[in-house]
C-alpha cells in the first residue's frame, strides 16, 4: 500500500541526534522529543540514527553538547506508585 502525503515546505525538518549524556551512555533522540533510543556503542546509537532517519525523512547529527535524556536511567524509588495495567 502506497499513500502519498503532502510536504508542507513551512514544516522544520526532523532532526535525529547522536551523543552522550553525562554519564556517558549513548543516546539518540530526535528533534521533535518524541524518540528516544539506548545503546552500548556509538556504532549501534549510529546505526539506528540512520534507519530511523530514512523512515522520517530526516537528518542526522552529531550532538556537541552532552544529550539529557528523556527517561531517567535512575532506579525507580520502593514507594513509586505502580499502574494496575500497561498501556
Amino acid at each position: 500500500m502506497c499513500t502519498d502525503f503532502p510536504i508542507d515546505p513551512a514544516r522544520q525538518a526532523r532532526l535525529i541526534y547522536v551523543g552522550q549524556d553525562r554519564a556517558g551512555h549513548w543516546l539518540v533522540q530526535d528533534s521533535a522529543g518524541q524518540l528516544e533510543g539506548r545503546f552500548i556503542s556509538r556504532g549501534a546509537a549510529m546505526r539506528y540514527a540512520v534507519e530511523e532517519a530514512e523512515i522520517y525523512h530526516a537528518s542526522v547529527a552529531v550532538a556537541q553538547d552532552a544529550l539529557t535524556p528523556l527517561v531517567s536511567f535512575d532506579p525507580v524509588a520502593a514507594d513509586a506508585p505502580v499502574l494496575s495495567r500497561a498501556a
